[in-house]
């Protein structure tokens, strides 16, 4: 380790290939500020030709669940954030870990500590009572063997430096100093033998061999402690050079409070499954949040690698803005291929429209996507305006298309379905030609004959173009429903 008075400086690591890792514990959902750093990280590994791994912090087994496992890989895989090696479980490296520990034990870096949970807390309380800052202060920091007590349980804490100060030259939050007698004696081991996850992580990272750790600032304060034993390990054997450390801000909602539920964090499955949101347009707002590439809001994947650089990234706080997220969504939703949209709506479909059957509904939904997309902001909605195509007759009607089939809309039904019956041409273009030229003979305008064939074409007041409406039911559908209603 370095002297007690030297300046200690992270931030700089001799050259070779970039490592990033993404290190979730599953006790809970992938929430959006981890897909943020889990994108962040994939970027920087892609932008260098480096690799980005996973890591599952699993060591809380009361809290790890498979569940919560299970939603985490599928909320990355969504999302195209995979990792390039199969993940880590952190719980399964424990004797590692533990290796470590005995290591730092036996060079002096570490130590035995006795003090017992009654004396630790009174030493709290007093330091409470004197209203000054409790640290650990041990009287075990350099006893001998011969000073053991045989046979008493203790944990091993390490030797944090007591002078001098430790400077982290960060790429998100610039040089950030902690004086080193702020430092705490930290326990790696536990008493029954288990490691803390202070140690567990400075372990695998090093044994993954990340050379840039990217985590939110809520980690700045561990970085410190973990350069403790990264130096007392490195003073061993050489090998363990300091990280590149880049701290990102957190996400606040609109309001510039932390980010909760009533914001819209929800998980990364609920913004896919019950939002109906597309995994390009949550890539592109989370890249935005805290970063940018001039005035560009679109930012395909392909461009995100080539610009991205984590010292971009803005050192204040992003607010999540959900009404973003969905006008951008809206955009991908046109952007998309119709053929992947119509398969992303047939599986919401099923509970909307009961008679649909994607073996025979698959082919019209995909035709109707380029006149439904337009209309939508997600998938719900895709699947809301698809529902008319595979209604059974007689159509239900909502109160406002009630209210337009009066008597004299009935009557007006009667005559379009006589002149619609001896249309030969059924295309949208023929169709406006034909519906066009008899608002002209009866002397009424274009809106007074399409609220009426909307009603009882959708059994909406809103829907997709009436003539593209027409063309997607087919002629005998289209008068079918026309003469349900007709008068």
């Amino acid at each position: 380790m370095a002297s007690a008075t030297d300046t200690i400086i992270a931030g700089s690591r001799p050259s070779g290939g970039v490592v990033t890792r993404f290190a979730p514990s599953p006790t809970g959902y992938l929430h959006i500020g981890g897909a943020r750093t889990a994108l962040f990280n994939w970027l920087y590994a892609r932008h260098h030709g480096g690799t980005y791994l996973l890591r599952v912090e699993d060591t809380d087994r009361a809290r790890s669940t498979d569940a919560a496992i299970k939603a985490i890989f599928d909320g990355l895989d969504w999302l195209g954030l995979g990792g390039d090696e199969p993940p880590v479980f952190q719980f399964s490296r424990s004797d590692r870990h533990a290796q470590v520990a005995h290591q730092l034990l036996e060079a002096g870096h570490a130590y035995r500590c006795y003090l017992t949970q009654e004396e630790l807390a009174a030493r709290r309380e007093m330091a409470q009572a004197e209203r000054r800052p409790f640290r650990i202060d041990s009287e075990w920091r350099d006893a001998t063997a011969d000073q053991w007590p045989e046979g008493a349980s203790f944990v091993v804490r390490m030797k944090s430096p007591r002078e001098g100060e430790t400077v982290i030259a960060d790429q998100v939050q610039g040089s950030i100093t902690v004086q080193n007698s702020e430092l705490d004696d930290f326990i790696v081991l536990r008493s029954d033998g288990t490691p803390t996850y202070m140690l567990a992580v400075v372990v695998d990272d090093h044994d993954m061999g990340v050379t840039h750790v990217i985590r939110g600032d809520d980690h700045i304060n561990n970085a410190f402690r973990q350069l403790v034993v990264i130096r007392g390990m490195n003073s061993i054997d050489g090998t363990w050079p300091d990280p590149v450390y880049a701290h990102i801000p957190l996400i606040h909602g609109a309001d510039g409070a932390k980010l909760s539920k009533r914001h819209g964090a929800l998980g990364v499955d609920a913004y896919r499954d019950e939002m109906g949101l597309l995994p390009e347009a949550v890539i592109n707002y989370l890249l935005r949040l805290g970063w940018g590439h001039g005035d560009e809001e679109i930012i395909s994947r392909d461009q995100a690698v080539g610009w991205f650089d984590v010292v971009d990234v803005n050192k204040g706080a992003s607010r999540f803005d959900i009404k973003k997220l969905l006008n951008l969504n809206g955009h991908y939703i046109r952007e998309a291929d119709d053929a992947r949209l119509a398969g992303l709506v047939a599986e919401r479909l099923d509970a909307m429209a009961p008679s649909f059957s994607a073996d025979t509904g698959l082919d019209l939904l995909t035709r109707a996507m380029p006149v439904l997309k337009v209309r939508a902001a997600d998938l719900n909605e895709l699947a809301q305006g698809a529902v008319f195509l595979f209604a059974q007759r007689p159509l239900r009607m909502v109160e406002k298309a009630a209210a337009i089939l009066t008597d004299d809309a009935r009557a007006l039904l009667g005559k379009i379905a006589s002149m619609l019956e001896a249309e030969n041409v059924w295309t949208t273009e023929s169709l406006e030609a034909t519906v066009k030229q008899m608002a002209e003979e009866l002397g009424i305008g274009l809106g007074k004959v399409a609220q009426p064939l909307r009603a009882s074409l959708t059994g909406q007041a809103t829907s997709p173009g009436i003539f593209d409406v027409l063309a997607l039911l087919g002629k005998d559908e289209s008068l079918a429903r026309i003469r349900d209603h007709a008068a």
